[in-house]
């Protein structure tokens, strides 16, 4: 495991421990955990836009016949477009199915996310914060400091948030279950440990590096 490896382990350990031990809400920790979406989002945006910044073009399909380059500009933009409507989506159908839309007075996800300090605790706000921070310190060490940005294909660096996205969308609502019928202190407990498992176990570097190289023996074919 590497040193941020352990970071996220404690931090994915916080939540569970102020649940059952400090009295902190469930709901306002199964918040916090909704919004790591979309502090993933931004964090990929930063991620595109400096590969764009650096190569200029890149290869939008490289599985088709014919590999047609477009700006690199275009990927930020479409991430920006296609995962902010899915995250609205996938908001409001967590508050939703969690009753948090009516237990605390959320109108609705565009409301909750400009209006956070209303309906998170300064606990639950540091804990957003940690998130904030580590997802950056994550960034920093394996994608600016390597220069992967310099090389690792856009196509792949669009699409990897997806995966942990996916992961979350069907523990999350079945975690609004749990609260809907007073479970939280459980439901938080397993969802950190799926989080561990992916956040630590699925090494999705690698998974990019993988794909960069598949990549780049698709276009050495080609020639």
């Amino acid at each position: 495991m590497q040193p941020s490896d352990y970071y996220l382990l404690v931090l994915n350990l916080i939540p569970v421990i102020g649940v059952w031990l400090l009295n902190w809400s469930a709901q306002e920790v199964f918040l916090v955990y909704c919004l790591e979406s979309v502090i993933i989002g931004l964090y990929n945006i930063i991620r595109l836009s400096m590969a764009a910044a650096a190569r200029k073009k890149d290869v939008w399909n490289d599985q088709a016949a014919h590999e047609s380059e477009v700006s690199g500009w275009f990927f930020p933009v479409f991430f920006f477009v296609h995962y902010g409507f899915f995250i609205a989506i996938q908001l409001s159908i967590f508050l939703s199915v969690s009753g948090l839309e009516q237990s605390i007075g959320i109108k609705n996800a565009w409301d909750f996310i400009i209006h956070l300090p209303r309906y998170l605790s300064p606990n639950s706000q540091l804990l957003l914060l940690a998130f904030v921070v580590s997802h950056g310190l994550i960034v920093l060490k394996d994608f600016v400091i390597p220069g992967a940005y310099k090389t690792a294909p856009m196509g792949a660096l669009m699409f990897e948030p997806y995966g942990r996205i996916f992961v979350q969308q069907f523990t999350v609502i079945a975690g609004g279950l749990f609260l809907s019928f007073g479970a939280g202190k459980l439901f938080i407990t397993l969802f950190a440990v799926v989080k561990i498992f992916f956040d630590v176990v699925v090494d999705y570097d690698r998974i990019i590096r993988i794909m960069g190289k598949r990549a780049e023996n698709a276009r050495l074919r080609k020639q």
